[in-house]
């Protein structure tokens, strides 16, 4: 039998994309056209292992129950390379699995239920395994007693977690994100069966797989072009790979759906703890009237003060100065005596913070051009110049230079 032309597998390619893409919207409404292309390329590249650098995690999350998140978890575990689903693996036998040289995908379904509250601190190993198991070549290190001698045991592989809520940042840092709703009245879907649809669904598993595997090779050293970077970049890759092995309309639709799905993730504050902080210290100083220094009890009134954000919650007393000292330090960023109208106090020049907005939180690209009037606390910080530090060294921030008065000398 005659080897397949490059345009019959181009061809191929992209029709069982097309049959996969129909058989998502069959059983589940998706929130857009581009989770839908988004899902169908993540299962497809988990055909492809083998070929990746990176195993993107798929998290499905829904606001409530009844959104369809486990409904497509079924289709997943129909449709992807060798599925191993679960609600309540230990993390010894997740590691068995993957440790068998050639992982499964890994479904685990109720996933807010292993990491929020009680539970979070008992799965903790789970969660560096998901998270290690983003890379290839990072495995978890054991202490085998019994042979006296360290063991490697591979974390490598493609996984997908469902739940209610947001996941650990660090998993949906690495992750295609896709966001379920409830069906509105009129949107309808076929019931599933997993005893009558499952071999149709297994038939599309087995396309996909033999014409990825035919095509490990170009896979592996695909380098398409991204629209995103960093880890983004290294996430929606195996993605992008696989659009541009098909053809047709499908390297477009992919990356349509890595730079819609991305915003969504960052305008959902898809950020971490400190990097939070670093924006609203930011918003706190616009607050106070973008002065050159704030009293460290100014900024913690401002953030503690705010009701959408979550400072307010860090303790009996909300955010204190130690826990903000702390968080900051990481950007070596620290508080200073600074002489304000009021006094000496502990407090934070916005200098020290310019570097750390620069690189971690950047100003939008049309800020709005409407002017506010801050509201400014009685202990406005403008610094006094020429004040001394009590150590010797000049702490003092410089203010703009005095003009005087007409007819003054």
């Amino acid at each position: 039998m005659n080897q397949p032309t490059s345009t019959d597998q181009t061809t191929d390619g992209a029709a069982i994309l097309d049959t996969l893409h129909a058989c998502i919207t069959k059983y589940v409404i998706l929130p857009s056209a581009e989770a839908v292309d988004a899902v169908a390329l993540w299962i497809a590249a988990t055909h492809a292992q083998a070929a990746w650098a990176h195993a993107p995690r798929l998290v499905i999350r829904a606001p409530e129950k009844r959104c369809g998140k486990s409904r497509l978890l079924d289709v997943v575990e129909g449709t992807c390379h060798d599925p191993l689903i679960t609600v309540n693996a230990s993390p010894a036998a997740v590691y068995r699995a993957i440790g068998t040289g050639q992982p499964p995908t890994l479904l685990v379904d109720e996933a807010d239920t292993l990491f929020g509250g009680k539970n979070a601190d008992a799965n903790e190993d789970l969660r560096g395994l998901l998270n290690a198991g983003h890379q290839r070549n990072r495995p978890a290190i054991r202490w085998d007693a019994s042979a006296q001698k360290l063991e490697k045991i591979p974390t490598f592989a493609m996984a997908a977690l469902a739940g209610i809520g947001a996941m650990p940042d660090t998993i949906e840092d690495r992750a295609v994100v896709v966001r379920m709703r409830r069906r509105a009245p009129g949107e309808k879907v076929a019931p599933y069966r997993h005893k009558r649809d499952g071999p149709a669904l297994r038939h599309i598993a087995q396309q996909l797989a033999g014409w990825v595997r035919a095509n490990l090779t170009t896979l592996e050293a695909a380098e398409p072009p991204m629209p995103v970077e960093d880890r983004a970049a290294d996430t929606w890759e195996p993605l992008v790979a696989v659009a541009d092995l098909a053809g047709g309309t499908w390297p477009a639709r992919a990356r349509k759906a890595v730079t819609t799905l991305t915003a969504e993730a960052d305008e959902a504050g898809n950020v971490s703890h400190r990097i939070r902080l670093l924006t609203d210290i930011r918003a706190a100083f616009e607050t106070l009237g973008s002065p050159p220094a704030a009293p460290t009890a100014d900024l913690l009134a401002a953030l503690n003060g705010d009701p959408e954000a979550p400072w307010a919650d860090s303790g009996p007393n909300g955010l204190t100065g130690k826990k903000l000292g702390d968080l900051l330090r990481e950007f070596d960023i620290r508080s200073d005596t600074i002489r304000f109208p009021v006094g000496q106090a502990k407090g934070y020049t916005r200098d020290a913070f310019t570097d750390a907005w620069r690189r971690y939180c950047p100003a939008p690209e049309n800020p709005s051009t409407e002017v506010s009037v801050p509201s400014v606390p009685t202990s406005f910080p403008q610094v006094i110049p020429g004040t001394d530090h009590p150590s010797g060294t000049d702490r003092s921030v410089p203010q703009p230079p005095r003009t005087s008065a007409p007819g003054t000398h």
